[in-house]
């Protein structure tokens, strides 16, 4: 399999990784320029030459993946043998510059409902490098999905006419919206999703007397108020109001990208 093919794969297993990449050769080299290899935590796909050029690029990776960097970065590696290393010496006589790109895990958002907000919603978020899972009770509204243009979003289409079971089939920390046609579909999702371990944050379309109502509903269920207060209701920026679809789409998914976007390390209190 080509690094291509390793880096899709990790993707889909949701496995973080750095590429690594020697994008400069001066002198002698076990690889030449453009010689890929990828690295996991706790496996290694191709290879950059092997030696201490090699082990040292991986113990670089994996620090990067331990303390979760977004950036990339470069390194330069003297092969001579006055470079003493950890792994050993190299004495090719060259020198060599790496690239080191991240490639961590990409948020998931789950959309449970595709009318009019949640197509809109679609839309936006299938620009951005998430995994997006798209549900629906109705066939013909999932296949409306269809018209979304291809974006960065790795998109998952799935009909169910019990759209809660969906839920326990969603990747860890997954963003959850539901905005169904139904408002009993609603509370099932609603009742499900707080019996689900491991999910991200809950939202839910609707007004604050539906939310009300809800609430009432979700306690006389057996809910703690801690565990029902984790559902946001209503959803979206408070500042940007407005009924249109494609304004409440926008909303939410503003609200929803301040959340799962990482910020620079620099731009942290």
């Amino acid at each position: 399999m080509t690094w291509l093919g390793d880096c899709a794969r990790l993707r889909r297993e949701r496995r973080p990784a750095v590429l690594i990449t020697q994008i400069g050769v001066r002198g002698h080299a076990p690889r030449e320029a453009g010689a890929k290899m990828v690295v996991a935590d706790d496996a290694t796909y191709g290879t950059i030459g092997g030696g201490n050029l090699e082990q040292t690029a991986i113990h670089r990776a994996r620090a990067m993946l331990r303390d979760h960097s977004t950036a990339p970065d470069t390194a330069t590696v003297r092969l001579n043998d006055k470079v003493r290393s950890e792994y050993g010496r190299q004495c090719c006589g060259g020198e060599v510059v790496i690239l080191f790109e991240p490639l961590p895990v990409v948020p998931a958002v789950a959309i449970f409902g595709l009318g009019h907000v949640g197509l809109e919603l679609a839309r936006i978020l299938s620009r951005q490098d998430i995994e997006l899972h798209l549900t629906d009770s109705r066939p013909e509204h999932l296949e409306a999905a269809d018209s979304i243009e291809s974006g960065a979003a790795t998109v998952h289409r799935r009909h169910s006419m019990l759209p809660e079971e969906v839920l326990g089939e969603l990747p860890a920390g997954t963003e959850v919206l539901i905005m169904t046609h139904d408002h009993a579909e609603d509370f099932s999702l609603c009742d499900q999703a707080l019996r689900t371990p491991g999910l991200g944050r809950i939202g839910l379309i609707g007004s604050s007397a539906k939310w009300a109502r809800f609430r009432g509903m979700l306690s006389d269920s057996g809910h703690p108020a801690s565990l029902i207060d984790t559902i946001q209701c209503p959803i979206g920026l408070s500042t940007l109001s407005g009924k249109h679809p494609a304004t409440i789409a926008v909303s939410v998914a503003a609200d929803v990208l301040t959340r799962i976007t990482p910020r620079p390390k620099d731009s942290e209190s």
